[in-house]
Formats: structure tokens, C-alpha cells, sequence
């Protein structure tokens, strides 16, 4: 049997996944159509039709588009009312927008730790520690599936919390039924290029507030009303606006959406099935409240004690040698210098030192037997891990 590819050996793959994003001749003639309607920013009536129809595919009331998630949840935060000081529960494993955002509008950080089986925010542990500084919680569906919600809601509405759903890689995921972004008091959406419906860079607020969704609408419009004259400025805002480029691209990739979906899913189930069969190697749990998991990324758990004790970092090496596109995902909240500190939490630890690998979520939309190679790759570096240079 041949070495692992980062030994010298020859790779299990050679061939690459899908590309993405994925476009066609839709996104073509939707930039046309904006390119020609000469308004290309403000008023703009693509914006306002993917607004409508976001929403109604989250099965919220309202979406309001902006430049970007970061942005999303900036604005969002500052229109719940939250004010300098305020603590905010955020998950430690998670991208830095969800901490920065917060700080940014003087907010005070706090980490919660993760549940070990799902990877989100653990909602035993946001209970202990809530303060009477305490404003708002932001669970974040991390690689698509969502948080605890039910557990989540108990908790605010015991000790009159805001929500915010930070479902950037969530998009079309459900919860017993109903789709991410309006369950909790709001939420909001990435559009950037990797995402599952993508734009290059883009976002979106979701909410079923009218109050809300007015005042998120003034926020990203430099603090305009929604009538009124030109240089009305009520409220502090900003110019986190959209253009009608990227709400052409978002239209044809909304359309292209729900039958990705079934693919990512079944792409989805098909590794679970592969993986299963291969010890030291688990797909995270399922959980049957959660009816769709959106599947940006497919994360399972790494036993190193099965591969002859290789560190994390060296599988992920090994695997990506072998033609398999992974990472090892995020680090800590609080291992960056620049965000506050904490002691270290044992979940997150374990999540992001030791044991999850992420696949990206277009390695999902392969065949069966591009899938097999997944489970090849992995099995053959097990065989040789002994042999892997620490």
C-alpha cells in the first residue's frame, strides 16, 4: 500500500471537488437587468424583491439586505437598544465578527463554552453566566446547524434577554420546522463568497419586528428615515448599503438554493454512512429537533488516540495532501491578543485543539464515489500514521 501523500506517497485524489460558487447564465442576466435600470444603489428593485423573498424563505417577516454579516450584526445589536457596557453571552468557538461586532459598540464580551455533541453555544453554561449586566445572548448555528433555541428562549425570556441568531453559515437550516433568523428576537445572514448563497460579500438582518426592521433599516441608511427628505438624518447610522449588483447575484443564487440543499444533504448522510465505518473518526450527533441542517461545512470529531497519536494539525495536513479539502477550523475566542481574555473553556478546547475537522460545504455536492474518497484518504492515513512526521 502506497505512503500518505505528505510522506511522498502518491495522493488518494487527484481530481478537484466542484468549484464554487456556482453561476450560470441567471446571474448574467440579472447584472444585466441591474446594469440597465440605472439605479443602482437606493430604490433599487432587485434589493427589494430578494428582501422579500430572503424573508420568506427563513420564514421571517422581514429581511434587510447590508454590506455584510459583520455589519449585520452591528446593526443589529444597536437596534435592540443595547448601550456601552452592556454584556453580551457569545460562544467562544466561534468567527471573530460575532466578539467584534459587540465590541465595537462598547459592548462587554462574555464566553460561553460549547456543547461537546453539537459544537454550539451551551445554554448551562450561558445560565451561569448571566449578570444583571446581562443584555442579550447570540447563539451561532455553527456550520449550519442550529443551537439549542428552545433551551436558549427559557433562558431570555426567565431573565428578559434579546436574542440575536448569528446564522451566517445558516441559511435555509430549521429548528422542529421552521427555518433559522426570526426565532429569537433577530438574525442575521453572511453572504460572502463561500457561503451557501453567496455574493462575494454581502448580508442580511432578519426579524418579524416592524419596530426592528424600521430601525435596522434606518441604521445601514446613515440614520434616515424610511420617508422623508434626502438629508433627513434622525437617528445615528451608517452607510452599510448594498448595491443592486449584488442583489442580482443573490436572486439567481436564492433560486439555485433549495435544490442545493437536497444535495448538501444527501452528500451529507452518504459521509456519515462512510465515516461511521472507520474508527477514531465521528460525525457529530444528530439531533432530531434539527429538521435541516444547512451544511455550510461538514465537521466530524478526530480521535487522535486511533491514529497512533498524530496531533490534529498533522491529520488536517495529511488528509488536505491527500486531495481532501479541510481545516482545522476555528481557535479559541480568547487565544487572540486583541479580544478579551478568559480561561480557557473545556469544550472549546477540545473542539478546537484536538478534535474537529471541517470539510467545506461544496465537497457535499460530489457523487458517492467522490465521497468514498474521503473515507480512503482517511483510513489510509490512519494505516500510516505512525509513519507521519510530528
Amino acid at each position: 500500500m502506497s505512503l500518505p501523500a505528505i510522506s511522498g506517497g502518491e495522493p488518494v485524489r487527484k481530481k478537484p471537488y466542484p468549484s464554487w460558487p456556482i453561476y450560470d447564465e441567471r446571474e448574467e442576466e440579472l447584472l444585466l437587468k441591474a446594469l440597465r435600470s440605472g439605479r443602482w444603489s437606493v430604490g433599487g428593485k432587485l434589493q427589494e424583491e430578494f428582501e422579500r423573498r430572503f424573508a420568506e424563505f427563513q420564514h421571517a417577516k422581514h429581511a434587510l439586505l447590508c454590506v455584510n454579516g459583520t455589519a449585520a450584526l452591528k446593526i443589529a445589536l444597536k437596534a435592540m437598544g443595547l448601550k456601552p457596557g452592556d454584556e453580551v453571552i457569545v460562544p467562544a468557538y466561534t468567527f471573530i465578527a460575532t466578539a467584534t461586532s459587540a465590541l465595537d459598540l462598547g459592548l462587554r464580551v462574555v464566553y460561553a463554552d460549547i456543547d461537546p455533541e453539537s459544537y454550539t453555544i451551551d445554554p448551562e453554561s450561558v445560565r451561569r453566566l448571566i449578570t444583571e449586566k446581562t443584555k442579550a445572548i447570540i447563539p451561532v448555528h455553527v456550520a449550519g446547524r442550529p443551537a439549542d433555541l428552545d433551551a436558549l428562549k427559557e433562558i431570555a425570556e426567565e431573565r428578559s434577554l434579546k436574542i440575536l441568531e448569528d446564522a451566517a453559515q445558516a441559511h435555509g437550516a430549521e429548528w422542529k420546522g421552521r427555518r433559522v433568523g426570526a426565532i429569537g428576537d433577530a438574525g442575521i445572514f453572511s453572504f460572502y463568497q463561500s457561503k451557501n448563497i453567496a455574493c462575494g460579500e454581502g448580508g442580511a438582518v432578519t426579524t418579524n419586528s416592524d419596530e426592528l426592521a424600521d430601525k435596522i433599516w434606518s441604521l445601514r441608511n446613515v440614520g434616515r428615515p424610511r420617508t422623508g427628505p434626502w438629508y433627513e438624518h434622525r437617528i445615528y447610522g451608517w452607510n452599510y448599503r448594498i448595491t443592486e449588483f449584488q442583489a442580482a447575484v443573490l436572486l439567481a443564487q436564492l433560486e439555485r438554493a433549495p435544490s442545493l440543499m437536497e444535495r448538501r444533504e444527501r452528500g451529507a448522510r452518504i459521509l456519515d454512512e462512510l465515516l461511521m465505518q472507520v474508527d477514531g473518526v465521528d460525525p457529530l450527533r444528530r439531533d432530531g429537533r434539527v429538521t435541516r441542517h444547512a451544511y455550510h461545512l461538514y465537521i466530524f470529531k478526530y480521535d487522535r488516540g486511533e491514529f497512533s497519536n498524530l496531533p490534529k494539525q498533522k491529520f488536517v495536513e495529511a488528509l488536505r495532501a491527500e486531495g481532501i479539502p479541510c481545516s482545522s477550523g476555528y481557535r479559541p475566542l480568547y487565544d487572540y491578543p486583541f479580544l478579551p481574555s478568559s480561561s480557557p473553556l473545556p469544550n472549546v478546547e477540545k473542539a478546537s485543539r484536538d478534535e474537529a475537522v471541517w470539510i467545506p460545504q461544496y465537497v457535499l455536492l460530489s457523487e458517492k464515489k467522490d465521497l468514498e474518497d474521503v473515507q480512503e484518504a482517511v483510513e489510509k492515513i490512519k494505516r500510516h500514521a505512525d509513519k507521519i512526521p510530528r
